[in-house]
């Protein structure tokens, strides 16, 4: 539409295109809700606080409209569907707009896999955003299947999709200096750099912000949030499958504070947002939890458009993109219709979109592994193991005593200490390492996944060796994914192709397959709510304490693989 059409439509001297009736709009700067039409022309809001005539109008009586909400953080990859699933999964839940670090399947096949979402996120109904993977590999301590320099990013730096640069993870080699992370930074000085450095405090953290860093998803405990927040950085409030911070962070989210949070969800699966939700269980959570609706509603639009510099969105105003949520009550936030730049994000939409062709087929190289890979040499007795902290991606670093027989530290189910394995898949070297997990409650068979963070190699967790070669073995054949395995028989398996992170199958496939895999871990004993992402998350060596990739158990306070 052209300017003239959306100024006169907002005067009303012609009919809107369209027009939506008889509902309240609450009003994020006043925390007003208030009767009134509202006018859209094309992909922008032209009228409110007004009666309108429009072309097409719809009737929202009873209803209440709200801003589209911004995911400010996430890892499409993680939810396990491409990006137009995600977008059919998601966008009718009122999500708009999702600002996505592609990181997982550019470790996998570098700026293949970067360009592959950029060209998508062109043709979806909810606006795409991406900020540009700042460490591939996250560190010099895992084998990836690409690695991203300064200078293969710059040349997208000025893509229309790109706002700038992705979670800068590396913490270590930013206050070291490391000259890698010194091109990057100095290349996006005065853009948008996403930060995440859990635990960071003090002058170190000081150190960080000063880089040109802006944004912390990492904050575990308010009093963490509160001291970034005191710093500058706008804290983004996440509530993923692992990563559970919300309830931790849910007393800053005052109207006070909350011009400078934001909501993310990081890393969330199709089982869970059909379940529970996405944004939308977020801000029915956080409103449940005592918070102002009025502080939770600017979190998840208004808050996130200004943080990440998207000025055309987070309001509903004149001027503003038509990115609006009609929904049932502020406390259920039930959306009945959705609107992204003036479409609504329904069957004839989603259907109307133009598809890329997936990349990074074939992708799992892995070496054949046998069960007495799986095998734990040494003498000494102390053993370092990972301990899972159940809705955290934070690790504990463990010692117990385990003792070698014949040779072989055994995986002891009485105390909860099972083997835990990464496997090169990428066709680099072939790497093995084998170390101890506690905390997964497994008591038979084997679990394994190429989703295995950020490096994405084979991960595999087992109390029977044979079960976890076949179980390893196996994601070979699928292209990648999810297996469980009891007994020399494969239980259930979900084919990732796209990478070995992503499925080809609607997300409803994948939801209802997901299903049947936590049915089948739980068979083994499996304790935990989400066991395949938790596992991924034990090999990302830049979330303390100790973690483990294909180079070895890494104690992340030190920064070193272990001996």
């Amino acid at each position: 539409m052209t300017l003239g059409s959306r100024i006169d439509q907002g005067r009303g001297i012609i009919r809107a295109d369209i027009v939506l009736k008889g509902g309240r709009v609450f009003d994020l700067v006043t925390g007003d809700l208030v009767q009134t039409d509202v006018a859209i022309c094309g992909d922008t809001i032209v009228g409110v606080f007004d009666s309108y005539d429009g072309v097409q109008e719809i009737d929202c009586t009873g209803k209440i409209l709200v801003p589209g909400f911004i995911d400010t953080h996430l890892h499409i990859e993680s939810s396990l569907v491409t990006p137009y699933e995600f977008d059919r999964c998601v966008a009718p839940r009122g999500v708009t707009t999702a600002i996505c670090d592609p990181h997982e399947i550019a470790n996998v096949c570098g700026l293949t896999g970067i360009r592959y979402f950029l060209d998508a996120s062109q043709h979806t109904v909810m606006d795409i955003r991406v900020n540009l993977s700042s460490c591939v590999p996250s560190t010099h301590m895992e084998t990836a299947g690409a690695e991203l320099l300064a200078a293969d990013l710059i040349p997208l730096m000025d893509h229309p999709r790109v706002i700038g640069l992705a979670e800068f993870m590396n913490f270590p080699g930013v206050l070291n200096k490391v000259p890698d992370c010194m091109a990057k930074l100095e290349a996006f000085q005065g853009r948008h750099i996403d930060g995440h450095a859990p635990l960071l405090r003090g002058r170190d953290l000081n150190g960080y912000i000063a880089a040109g860093i802006r944004t912390e998803h990492e904050a575990t405990t308010a009093e963490e949030a509160l001291e970034k927040l005191r710093k500058g950085m706008r804290v983004l409030i996440r509530e993923g499958s692992v990563s559970k911070d919300m309830h931790a962070l849910a007393p800053l989210l005052t109207e006070r504070h909350s011009p400078y949070l934001c909501l993310c969800t990081d890393d969330r699966n199709p089982l869970d947002i059909d379940e529970h939700g996405h944004l939308d269980y977020m801000i029915r959570t956080l409103i449940a939890l005592g918070r102002d609706p009025l502080a939770v509603y600017r979190a998840a639009s208004l808050s996130a458009a200004e943080a990440f510099g998207l000025k055309d969105r987070g309001l509903i105003a004149p001027g503003k993109r038509a990115d609006i949520a009609v929904i049932d009550t502020l406390e259920g936030c039930n959306a009945s219709l959705v609107l992204s730049g003036g479409v609504i994000a329904g069957p004839e939409a989603f259907a109307a979109r133009t598809v890329v062709p997936p990349v990074a087929r074939n992708s799992v190289k892995a070496p054949k592994v046998e069960p007495h890979h799986f095998r734990a040499g040494g003498n000494r007795v102390d053993t370092p193991v990972i301990g899972i902290l159940p809705g955290k991606i934070i690790t504990q670093h463990l010692t117990f005593d385990i003792a070698p027989t014949d040779g072989d530290k055994r995986p002891d189910l009485g105390r909860d200490l099972i083997r835990i394995a990464v496997i090169e898949r990428h066709g680099k070297n072939g790497n093995r390492a084998t170390g101890f997990v506690h905390g997964f409650g497994l008591k038979r068979g084997a679990i394994a996944s190429t989703v295995c963070h950020d490096h994405h190699n084979i991960a595999v967790v087992g109390a029977d060796y044979d079960d976890m070669a076949l179980a390893a073995n196996r994601l070979s054949e699928i292209e990648g994914g999810f297996v469980v395995v009891e007994g020399g028989r494969v239980l259930a398996e979900l084919p990732l192709p796209v990478a070995g992170l992503m499925s080809l199958d609607p997300f409803e496939t994948v939801r209802d397959t997901l299903i049947e895999l936590r049915a089948a871990a739980k068979s083994l004993g499996v304790t935990l709510e989400e066991p395949f992402l938790q596992l991924a998350f034990l090999a990302l060596p830049v979330i303390p304490h100790l973690k483990i990739t294909d180079h070895g158990m890494v104690d992340v306070d030190r920064f070193e693989v272990l001996p």
